[in-house]
C-alpha cells in the first residue's frame, strides 16, 4: 500500500511510531470476528490523539464550515443509529472522539483512524452522486471503529514490531556514523511504511463485517440501501481500470466480486427507492472540487463550463453544482464582477429548493468578503441562526465592519457548548483583538491550538495570557485570570500525561 497524499500519508509515519511506542506484546495473535483485542479503549484513544495532531498540522486540513457542516448532517445520523443498535457502545461513546478531519487532497480516500477519528478527503466528496453514496463510505469506515478492527489488527501484528524498532534503532545508529539523518530518515520511512501497509490492510474478514454493520447502520439512519451499490459499482470500476493512483481507498479496501455481489443482494431485499441525486449534495461535491485547489487553469475551465450551451438542458442539480462551481472558482481567481453574475445565475437555477438557496446565499456573502465588502455579507447571512456556516460568516463580517462586540458575545455562548470547535476559538480571538482586549484574544487562541491537540502551543498561549494579566494588560479582570490560570495547570497535565507516554 501507498499513501497518495501528505493528509494521509501523516497516518502512516505517525501511527506507525505510535504503534512502537505502545509497547504491544509479539507473537500476539489476531482474536476472532466480536472480540476486541488486548489494546484498551484509553490505549487506542491515545494512539488516535497522536494520529490526530499529526493530521490537525498537516497543510491539507481544512476546516471549511460549509462542507464540515454538510458531512455532520449524514456523519451524525449514522452515530445515532450506531448507537440504537448497539454497535456503538456506552464505552466507546464516552472515550472516542468520534469526529471527521476533511483534508483538500484530489484523490478518492476515507480512512479510519484509532480512538474514534476519520480522515475523509475532498477528492472522494466530489466523486459521490448523492448523500446515500457519501453515507455508505462513513458508515463503512464507522463499523471498522465501533468493531475494533483496528485494535485487532494491531495485535495480530505485533509480531512485527521488533523488527520495525530494529530498523529505526540501526538507522539512527548509521545517522550517527555518517553524520547525517538523510540515511536514518529513509531507514526509518522504510520501516514505518512496512508496519503501515500490514496494519491499515483490512482483512477480507474484517470487510465483510464493515459492509454488513455498515449497511445495517445506513439504513437504519434513514440512506438509501442503493447508496451502497452505487459506490461499490463505481470503486470496482476503478479497480478494473488499474487504479494509477487516484483511488487510494482502493489500497486498504480492496474490491472483489463477492462483497459486491452481497451488497447488491442486501439492497434488493430491502425494496426501497434508489437514491437520487439532490441540489443541496451536488453543490457539496461542487464546492469540494474547488477546494482541492486545481490550480488557476482548472478554475479558469469551471467558470467557462457554466457558459457550455447544453447546461441549460441538464437536471436542476446539475446545473446548480455547475454554477457553484464557478461562482466559487470565479471568487478565488478575484473575479469578483464574474462571481457575483454566476451567483446570480445560481439562485435562480435553485429557486424552491430550500437547501439550495441557503447554499447560494452563503456563497454570495462569501464572494461579497472576499470582495471587501463586509456589511454586504452581514446582510446575507442569519445573524440570529445557529448553524455553523452562518456563526462564523456573520463574525467575521461584523470584526470587518467594527461590530466585533456582537461577535464576540454570539461567539463565547457557541464556544461555551462547543469547547471543541478550534475554529469559533479563533474567530473569537480575533474579535477580542479587533476590541484591543489582548488577554482575552490570547487565551482564545490558547483554547483553538488545545482543540487541536497542540498542547505545547496551547501552554505557550496560556503561559503569555498569564504573563499579560501580570502587566495588567487589557481585558485581564479577575475572572477571565482565573480560567486561565485553571486551564494552564489542566494542559499542563495533558502534556505531562503524554509525557508519560513516550
Amino acid at each position: 500500500m501507498r499513501f497518495h497524499s501528505r493528509f494521509s500519508r501523516r497516518v502512516g509515519a505517525a501511527a506507525a511510531l505510535c504503534l512502537v511506542l505502545l509497547g504491544l506484546p509479539a507473537g500476539a495473535q489476531l482474536p476472532q470476528l466480536g472480540d476486541t483485542g488486548d489494546l484498551t479503549t484509553n490505549s487506542e484513544r491515545k494512539l488516535g490523539n497522536r494520529v490526530a495532531r499529526e493530521l490537525y498540522r498537516d497543510p491539507d486540513y481544512i476546516d471549511d464550515p460549509v462542507l464540515v457542516e454538510y458531512v455532520q448532517s449524514i456523519w451524525q445520523p449514522l452515530l445515532a443509529a450506531a448507537r440504537a443498535r448497539g454497535e456503538l457502545t456506552g464505552e466507546l461513546d464516552e472515550k472516542f472522539a468520534w469526529q471527521v478531519l476533511l483534508g483538500k487532497d484530489r484523490t478518492i480516500n476515507a480512512f479510519a483512524v484509532p480512538g474514534g477519528w476519520l480522515g475523509l478527503h475532498l477528492g472522494l466528496i466530489s466523486v459521490t452522486a448523492n448523500r446515500d453514496e457519501l453515507a455508505s463510505v462513513l458508515a463503512h469506515e464507522l463499523s471498522h471503529v465501533t468493531q475494533r478492527h483496528i485494535s485487532r489488527m494491531m495485535e495480530r501484528d505485533a509480531r512485527n514490531f521488533p523488527i520495525m524498532v530494529a530498523a529505526m534503532i540501526l538507522g539512527a545508529i548509521a545517522a550517527g556514523k555518517a553524520g547525517s539523518a538523510d540515511g536514518a530518515g529513509a531507514v526509518i520511512a522504510g520501516s514505518q511504511a512496512m508496519a503501515m501497509q500490514q496494519q491499515l490492510n483490512f482483512s477480507r474478514d474484517m470487510e465483510r463485517e464493515a459492509d454488513r454493520i455498515g449497511f445495517g447502520v445506513a439504513t437504519q439512519a434513514g440512506f438509501a440501501p442503493q447508496g451502497f451499490v452505487t459506490m461499490f459499482e463505481k470503486l470496482q470500476q476503478a479497480s478494473r481500470l488499474n487504479d494509477n493512483g487516484a483511488f487510494p481507498y482502493l489500497r486498504t479496501h480492496p474490491m472483489n466480486t463477492e462483497r459486491a455481489a452481497e451488497m447488491q443482494s442486501r439492497q434488493q431485499l430491502a425494496d426501497v427507492k434508489p437514491a437520487l441525486p439532490t441540489v443541496e449534495h451536488s453543490i457539496a461535491s461542487a464546492r469540494a472540487r474547488v477546494l482541492t485547489n486545481p490550480g488557476v487553469d482548472g478554475l479558469r475551465g469551471m467558470v467557462a463550463e457554466a457558459d457550455a450551451g447544453a447546461l441549460a438542458a441538464q437536471p436542476k442539480y446539475r446545473q446548480a453544482a455547475a454554477l457553484y462551481a464557478a461562482a466559487f472558482a470565479a471568487s478565488r481567481l478575484r473575479d469578483t464582477q464574474q462571481a457575483s453574475r454566476l451567483v446570480t445565475r445560481l439562485q435562480s437555477a435553485v429557486a424552491g429548493d430550500a437547501a439550495g438557496e441557503r447554499q447560494a446565499k452563503l456563497l454570495e456573502a462569501e464572494v461579497a468578503l472576499a470582495a471587501g465588502d463586509p456589511a454586504r455579507a452581514l446582510g446575507l447571512v442569519d445573524a440570529k441562526s445557529d448553524r455553523r456556516p452562518d456563526v462564523l460568516l456573520a463574525a467575521q463580517a461584523q470584526v470587518q465592519t467594527g461590530q466585533a462586540r456582537q461577535a464576540t458575545d454570539r461567539l463565547q455562548t457557541w464556544v461555551s457548548t462547543r469547547p471543541r470547535d478550534a475554529g469559533a476559538w479563533q474567530m473569537l480571538s480575533q474579535a477580542y483583538a479587533a476590541q484591543g482586549q489582548q488577554v482575552r484574544a490570547v487565551r482564545a487562541d490558547a483554547e483553538a491550538r488545545a482543540a487541536q491537540l497542540d498542547y505545547t502551543a496551547a501552554l505557550d498561549r496560556f503561559k503569555a495570557a498569564q504573563d499579560l494579566v501580570r502587566k495588567g494588560g487589557s481585558g485581564a479582570d479577575h475572572i477571565e485570570a482565573s480560567i486561565i490560570d485553571s486551564r494552564t495547570r489542566a494542559v499542563e497535565l495533558l502534556l505531562r500525561e503524554q509525557a508519560l507516554e513516550r
